[in-house]
């Protein structure tokens, strides 16, 4: 699988990256995730799956990994995996702010709360550190806001030029109608000329592609780009039935069908063929799913396709409020 340039970090990151955010928990809000599972939610049956998904994935040439401190188990089944199989050139990334509050239930009141404090990201990261250990390269604020105040906490901001300085790059993800606005204001923290970020985390889609500006700044500046909800939490593939994408599922289908792959293979080709160099996140919840949004890697869409692909985007209120109501299962 073709590497990319993580930004000005040195770094090489396979194109394509796993996101254990499915796997990790048993409850998701990804469209089918609980037939993904079979329904079988226990522990080690959850981590048996989640190590199968990650031999899928080193064999298809994934190197970059990505989870959170509220994918509830992920980082350990992580852990596991990595020293059952001690695998070559891997690259993990994780993220501190959300705690896992669903205790293993799916039909939780809440399933994770976020609290950027800096008691808790001292609690994380030592908690990510025990579970990843050499493999985490890239740490990253999660689901960063305006609102959360944790771009202006002084103290937070200290000890992440903290971790900086001992090596780690520092990033933050992004949520909301808001993740430009958020991503420019982070990109002014610097100290003597250095900026802190290294890395940032979208949302950016067919759907949802308003922050196609500032992902170009980020990546003009210097920061390696990652792409999550490449495909809208299952909504860019054939199980989201709603009538109300039926026309724009058609569109789809057909490019799709042109090129003799799924729809969810064209919405992270439409991503790959942006002018950025990025790492996109797989959110697969199974190999099957895996194998088909890595045909993707080998995908060119022409110029007419990209541009048909484009007129299906949303306004950036109205993803988000669909998004907000997906339901955990």
């Amino acid at each position: 699988m073709k590497k990319v340039s993580f930004g000005n970090s040195g770094l090489e990151l396979s194109q394509i990256g796993l996101g254990m955010a499915a796997l990790g928990r048993p409850g998701y809000i990804n469209l089918g995730h609980g037939e993904d599972l079979h329904h079988d939610y226990s522990v080690e049956s959850m981590m048996s799956h989640a190590h199968s998904v990650l031999d899928q994935a080193y064999d298809l040439g994934i190197r970059y990994f990505d989870m959170a401190r509220s994918y509830g188990r992920a980082e350990y089944f992580f852990n596991q995996w990595l020293q059952k199989k001690n695998p070559a050139e891997i690259i993990c990334g994780s993220k501190w702010g959300y705690t896992y509050t669903a205790d293993w239930a799916i039909d939780a009141d809440v399933h994770e709360v976020k609290d950027h404090r800096l008691e808790v990201l001292q609690r994380q990261w030592q908690e990510t550190k025990e579970n990843l250990g050499h493999a985490l390269n890239i740490y990253h604020i999660h689901s960063a806001t305006l609102e959360s105040g944790v771009l202006d906490d002084s103290n937070v901001i200290r000890h992440l030029w903290g971790l900086k300085e001992r090596g780690t790059i520092i990033g933050l993800s992004l949520s909301g109608v808001a993740q430009s606005e958020t991503l420019l204001k982070a990109l002014n923290i610097t100290s003597e000329g250095v900026p802190l970020f290294g890395s940032v985390q979208l949302t950016y889609n067919i759907l949802e592609p308003s922050v196609y500006t500032m992902i170009q700044k980020a990546f003009d500046v210097g920061l390696g780009v990652i792409i999550k909800e490449s495909l809208a939490n299952g909504r860019l593939s054939d199980r989201n039935n709603e009538p109300s994408f039926s026309e724009s599922k058609k569109v789809l289908s057909s490019i799709a069908q042109n090129y003799n792959v799924g729809i969810d293979a064209v919405a992270i080709a439409y991503i790959k063929q942006q002018p950025w160099p990025s790492v996109i996140l797989s959110g697969a919840s199974n190999r099957e799913q895996l194998v088909s949004n890595v045909r993707a890697s080998s995908l060119e869409l022409d110029k007419s396709d990209l541009q048909r692909l484009s007129l299906l985007k949303e306004p950036s209120e109205s993803y988000w409020k669909t998004r907000s109501c997906l339901a955990w299962n």
